[in-house]
């Protein structure tokens, strides 16, 4: 079984996308799991509240090193596991996060993020990553009535950047990449989905 990504920028209805997916999968009785980076782990979801806690201040390159422990101890007791028994492993964000984030949106270098991800991830990369693509100027009047995190709460700028970032590693890995119009039903969404898994899926 493949292992799929999930991307996009805050707002973009990862989440809602996700739980749908959930649904459909567990009617074709598919043996899966489902994933959230950073977290998945006891080790990850400790790292998590720390990087997306307002009354925390840390610097892009901070925040590479946190994710990319918080992602090494995911593929170490998670990811590969689940792949070697044979099960589907959906994850919400991986290292493409990484680079559109700190890398396009806060300017740390693109080869720097690689360099400090390599021994996290152990050469596992997607075989297909599906971004959910929207204008933030939507996403900020969805988060309208939320309680931000420390990422959320750094505003528009930054998500432009992550949004052009991310459509920069579309087309450069286009062969796993799966452009998706966020502004669409989720109910068709992830219909779209499901098409691209049968695809994939051996």
């Amino acid at each position: 079984m493949p292992f799929i990504t999930l991307e996009g920028i805050d707002g973009s209805g990862k989440s809602t996308v996700i739980s749908l997916l959930k649904e459909r999968l567990l009617e074709k009785g598919l043996d899966f799991i489902v994933i959230r980076e950073p977290g998945g782990t006891l080790i990850g979801e400790r790292i998590r509240s720390l990087l997306l806690d307002p009354n925390y201040s840390l610097s892009p390159i901070e925040e590479v090193y946190l994710y990319a422990t918080s992602r090494a101890v995911l593929v170490r007791e998670v990811i590969l596991p689940a792949l070697k028994n044979g099960s589907l492993v959906i994850s919400e964000r991986y290292i493409d996060s990484s680079l559109a984030y700190q890398g396009y949106g806060k300017g740390v270098p693109l080869k720097l993020i690689y360099e400090i991800n390599r021994p996290a991830i152990m050469g596992l990369y997607p075989e297909l990553t599906i971004l959910l693509d929207i204008d933030p100027l939507i996403c900020l009047e969805r988060l309208k009535d939320k309680k931000k995190d420390r990422i959320e709460l750094e505003g528009l700028t930054l998500q432009r950047n992550v949004r052009h970032g991310y459509l920069k590693l579309a087309e450069f890995y286009k062969e796993r990449y799966l452009l998706l119009d966020a502004t669409r039903k989720p109910e068709e969404i992830v219909s779209e989905i499901l098409k691209e898994l049968k695809r994939v899926i051996r």
